[in-house]
């Protein structure tokens, strides 16, 4: 099936990092309306024909580089996989938790998976994501923080549910810090549904600090992805093509913007559908001081096996010998195998 594959502790970060593990978001704004524009028309060239056959995964990147506009290295502390299932129009989105111990260099190194792109860059992220969950990505976004601002109040805001402890940790800091990194102010917030302009909703999906820790924070990420593109569904061709252009320049990306822009009238015939976190059977340890605490896959193979069944329907689908090497490694480093997972 080769069309297939074209497819706990809590520590104390510095602003600027936490405001990176955010910026999937943007990505949101961008890159899936790049799927969805790619998807939709009838072809432009041999790059678009070949993303409208089968499915399409697209892996999307929030980089801590500390430098706006550098991606050369930083750890991605927003990991997310889009696959375009070309036949049923659906997108579906998986976060890949940034703490999940995977061989990020090919020889068996378990490390936290961001660790690859901030010691090679887009290129070993890429490699590591294909080596651990036997896909075949080429396509990419990668953006830093800047940009999920711009992209929220480029669609005018977006409804979002909020708990009295979301609200409490919005106002208790992340909403100012977020406004002083992008020179724009924002009102408070309260419980309760709330319409969130760019500095709030960057502030949402910031939180880490309430019940669920990472797990849930990736919720909230994929929940904010969810508002913009239904805002952005409803824009017109004017606001589209200023959404495009008014973050393009932030964002690193395998797609150019003349594509983009070629392809954006069509992107309303494809639906967001489920999203989700993998692992999905998963457990969490501390391994030493140089890892830190990790999540672990319960087990890798077994995961993977889920995640081309579900994403490709491949109910036939077997990890191959490469992949299986890994799990057993992981196995053996960690402790953990298949059936000492939370299972969810």
């Amino acid at each position: 099936m080769e069309e297939r594959k074209n497819k706990k502790k809590k520590k104390k970060m510095s602003y600027k990092k936490r405001i990176a593990i955010i910026v999937i978001a943007l990505l949101a704004a961008i890159t899936l309306l790049i799927a969805y524009l790619f998807l939709g028309n009838s072809g432009k060239d041999e790059k678009t024909d070949a993303m409208l056959d089968g499915y399409t995964t697209i892996a999307f990147f929030g980089v801590d580089n500390r430098s706006n506009g550098n991606f050369d290295s930083g750890n991605s502390d927003t990991i997310m996989l889009c696959n375009i299932n070309n036949y049923t129009k659906q997108v579906e989105l998986v976060s890949v938790y940034r703490d999940t111990l995977m061989d990020v260099d090919g020889e068996e190194t378990f490390r936290k998976c961001n660790y690859a792109f901030n010691h090679g860059g887009i290129d070993s992220a890429l490699a590591m994501l294909n080596r651990n969950l036997d896909l075949n990505i080429t396509d990419y976004v990668a953006v830093d923080f800047m940009a999920l601002v711009a992209a929220v109040d480029a669609v005018d805001g977006i409804d979002i549910e909020l708990t009295d402890a979301e609200a409490e940790a919005m106002n208790g800091g992340y909403i100012g810090e977020v406004g002083a990194i992008v020179g724009k102010d924002a009102n408070p917030v309260s419980a309760g549904s709330q319409h969130l302009d760019g500095v709030q909703a960057t502030a949402y999906c910031r939180i880490r600090s309430t019940a669920g820790d990472d797990f849930r924070r990736t919720e909230r990420q994929r929940t904010v992805l969810t508002q913009i593109i239904a805002k952005a569904k409803s824009a017109s061709p004017t606001q589209l093509a200023s959404l495009i252009t008014g973050v393009f320049p932030d964002v690193d990306t395998s797609i150019d913007m003349d594509q983009l822009l070629y392809l954006a009238k069509n992107m309303m015939d494809y639906d967001l559908g489920e999203t989700k976190g993998f692992p999905f059977s998963k457990t969490t340890d501390r391994f030493g001081d140089s890892i830190g605490d990790a999540v672990v896959p319960c087990s890798l193979e077994s995961n993977v096996v889920l995640l081309h069944q579900e994403l490709y329907e491949d109910s036939e689908y077997q990890a191959p010998d490469s992949l299986k090497k890994i799990s057993d490694g992981l196995i053996d480093f960690t402790g953990y195998g298949a059936g000492d997972g939370d299972g969810s």
